[in-house]
């Protein structure tokens, strides 16, 4: 048996209603195991040669490897930004118990056929 890769994945939304939106979406549909909805922060950035300033809501993701790019492509369909902030960070170490259940939360062989 191999081991599942368990990964972080780091997003922010512009608001409080859509980052509970889109938490909700990816743990319905089995992209994440768990989302932080975390307070509102500053960000200060470079965007199209000009420095920005926004306040937004960070997540933070955990799902398994094996879901990743099911997980991108859902963010990047639902995200308001043109370019939204998707990063993801491999955990290499943690709980063993909360590994295995971040693993078996993700698994999309748990899901109805139709939802699949």
């Amino acid at each position: 048996m191999r081991a599942v890769t368990t990964l972080l994945v780091l997003t922010n939304l512009p608001d409080r209603p859509s980052a509970e939106a889109l938490a909700r979406e990816l743990v319905e549909a089995r992209l994440a195991a768990c989302v932080n909805i975390l307070a509102a922060c500053r960000s200060v950035y470079r965007w199209q040669g000009e420095i920005e300033t926004a306040d937004e809501v960070p997540l933070l993701i955990k799902t398994s490897g094996e879901r990743y790019a099911a997980l991108e492509t859902a963010i990047r369909d639902r995200h308001p930004y043109q370019l939204p902030e998707v990063i993801a960070l491999p955990v290499s170490a943690g709980l063993a118990d909360y590994l295995a259940w971040v693993a078996s939360s993700c698994r999309p062989d748990e899901l109805p056929d139709a939802a699949r």
